[in-house]
């Protein structure tokens, strides 16, 4: 790690040395910040995991293109970051900002998501006209034809659905389905009412007049351990989910 000292300006382009690390970038009013980060423990702290954020980076100093060397200069910390040092402005951006993935990180993330996703439509969906689950090769497969896109960050019971509204043209699926009746507090009801047009279809949905959500949402049956999981995590277990007819 280096110092706190800060200078602005041109430093140095990275060298080879570097190429072994990646960067986490964000925007904020139309500037551009970068840190140089540990690419495994980076990823690490982005999925939640129990990493000391100080073991993260690099080096503790900000950019505007690290690739050229060019740090920001203390004024725009200040402005941007309400602070001069380069160390806490790195920590903020570590947590705000966007990982960028090493292609061996990319390639691994999608292809475990993939997997997962395969998994979870032959647990839950049945070829309609032998009621038999398709082979996860036909899955597969079914998902090259339509060129499906996986998101490497995000859960593969949250991508389920969209891809099974891919796949209908080309693979048969039925899936046993249930009804949630699902309330929220006002504080997580817009974070909520997100999370489960993402899991299912909302049947119902009614907001109280201090902001309450109450909603009754149709998803497969194989998806209702995820989206409690999800809607627990999201507003700290307040959220309240049960079956219907």
């Amino acid at each position: 790690m280096s110092g706190f000292g800060h200078t602005s300006g041109y430093v140095k382009p990275r060298t080879k040395e570097h190429s072994k690390f990646t960067t986490v970038r964000l925007s904020v009013g139309g500037e551009h910040f970068e840190i140089l980060v540990n690419p495994d423990s980076a990823l690490s702290f982005k999925q939640g995991k129990e990493v000391e954020p100080t073991q993260v980076l690099v080096v503790e100093e900000v950019y505007s293109d690290s690739n050229k060397g060019l740090r920001v200069s203390a004024e725009k910390l200040r402005k941007y970051f309400q602070t001069d040092d380069e160390r806490a402005a790195a920590l903020e951006i570590l947590r705000k900002g966007e990982l960028n993935l090493t292609q061996e990180q990319r390639k691994r993330l999608t292809e475990e998501k993939r997997k997962a996703i395969i998994a979870t439509i032959a647990k839950n969906f049945v070829d309609p006209r032998t009621l038999m689950p398709h082979p996860p090769l036909r899955i597969e497969q079914a998902m090259q034809d339509a060129r499906v896109v996986v998101d490497p960050f995000k859960g593969a019971e949250e991508q389920t659905k969209a891809v099974v509204d891919s796949l209908r043209t080309i693979l048969p699926l039925k899936s046993e389905r249930i009804r949630l009746q699902v309330k929220v507090s006002a504080q997580y009801a817009g974070q909520a009412i997100g999370i489960l047009k993402t899991f299912g279809d909302i049947q119902k949905e009614d907001w109280g007049a201090d902001g309450t959500l109450s909603a009754i949402v149709e998803i497969p049956a194989g998806g209702q351990p995820g989206l409690l999981d999800r809607l627990g995590s999201t507003t700290k277990g307040a959220a309240q989910a049960i079956v219907v007819k």
